[in-house]
């Protein structure tokens, strides 16, 4: 196979993946305006499109012929910079994320790391973001969301620890693939790491800067933050990266915690509920994802001081004594892994 070939092959695998992202983030921003207007009991967007289906790209186009404005002494080339490190970890993340038994770009042993590496790097699109702007308002947000990301990282990167002692593979499929067994859903990993699936469901929720921890917009005060200077599809790039972060903490919660693609009904001679499938890591997703949505429409936003001590003060002790609680699991084999 030549070279010629391969690059094309691989090229065509990372737009199966990306080109569906990128329609997902436009409908889960029309499903996320129908929940939240079902839940406010008014009628959400219902005029551009059947079911006002296309209210989502209407409202990226207009932002894409927008101006984007520049500040008068920012530093242009960090200003146009940091969208892209925003959105461009977020896309690239998605090569190791599995949607079935080998269905994955690049189903690497080191998965997990290079979940971690490439999830940071987000941090610095926002820190720059801020800095660049040459704004006070846009440097003193992004001290703050890059604060409360770096916080929750620890807390995100504990609780995988926990998930890595179980199932001894830093391989996506290996982990859900440790979680299949005879019993369904009580192989899942979310019975024994109970309060680490808590601890990073919601610290994938401040990962994301979601209500109720999105202190980075910030809507209710004078000015956004970090953002706060951008317009057009400079801004539009920002929430890209976030609503493909929280897709894909959708998919890592139901991947890590809730089986993957295992039928919940694994082993019990349900016959085709049995089965496992993609279908069912995307019904797993789907519940994860609506639920990022009914907290905003719930719960009212945390102080900046809540935010930080629930993360310090809360979750990482919680993870640090879970981390021997897994050891425990598996030293005397309380935890079956696999078949």
């Amino acid at each position: 196979m030549n070279d010629a070939l391969v690059f094309g092959l691989t090229l065509g695998k990372i737009l199966a993946i990306a080109v569906p992202l990128i329609i997902a983030v436009a409908m889960y921003v029309w499903w996320e305006r129908k929940v939240i207007g079902w839940m406010h009991v008014r009628m959400g967007p219902n005029k551009i499109g059947p079911f006002g289906l296309l209210q989502a790209f209407a409202d990226v186009f207009k932002l894409l012929f927008k101006e984007i404005i520049v500040p008068t002494n920012a530093n242009r080339f960090l200003f146009f910079i940091a969208p892209m490190l925003s959105v461009v970890p977020a896309l690239a993340v998605w090569a190791v994320v599995p949607f079935d038994h080998g269905l994955v770009l690049s189903n690497v042993n080191a998965g997990v790391l290079y979940l971690l590496a490439m999830s940071s790097l987000g941090v610095y699109g926002i820190i720059l973001a801020g800095w660049a702007s040459n704004s006070r308002y846009a440097l003193l947000g992004s001290m703050r969301s890059a604060a409360q990301m770096i916080s929750y990282e620890i807390c995100i990167g504990m609780a995988l620890v926990t998930v890595l002692v179980l199932s001894g593979s830093l391989n996506f499929s290996a982990i859900v693939e440790a979680q299949a067994g005879g019993k369904g859903l009580f192989d899942w990993f979310w019975l024994p790491l109970l309060p680490m699936f808590f601890v990073f469901y919601i610290s994938g929720v401040a990962e994301t800067n979601r209500l109720p921890f999105d202190v980075a917009e910030g809507e209710s005060e004078i000015v956004a933050g970090f953002h706060v200077e951008y317009s057009g599809s400079a801004f539009a790039l920002f929430f890209l990266a976030e609503y493909a972060n929280m897709i894909l903490m959708s998919f890592l919660v139901s991947i890590l915690f809730m089986g993957g693609w295992l039928s919940p009904f694994q082993g019990w001679h349900f016959g085709p509920l049995s089965a496992p499938g993609w279908w069912w890591l995307f019904a797993k997703f789907f519940f994860f994802a609506s639920s990022l949505l009914w907290l905003r429409a719930t719960f009212p936003r945390y102080r900046y001081d809540q935010i930080m001590r629930l993360g310090w003060k809360v979750f990482i002790p919680i993870s640090i004594v879970w981390i021997f609680v897994a050891g425990i699991f598996k030293y005397f084999g309380v935890v079956t892994i696999g078949h």
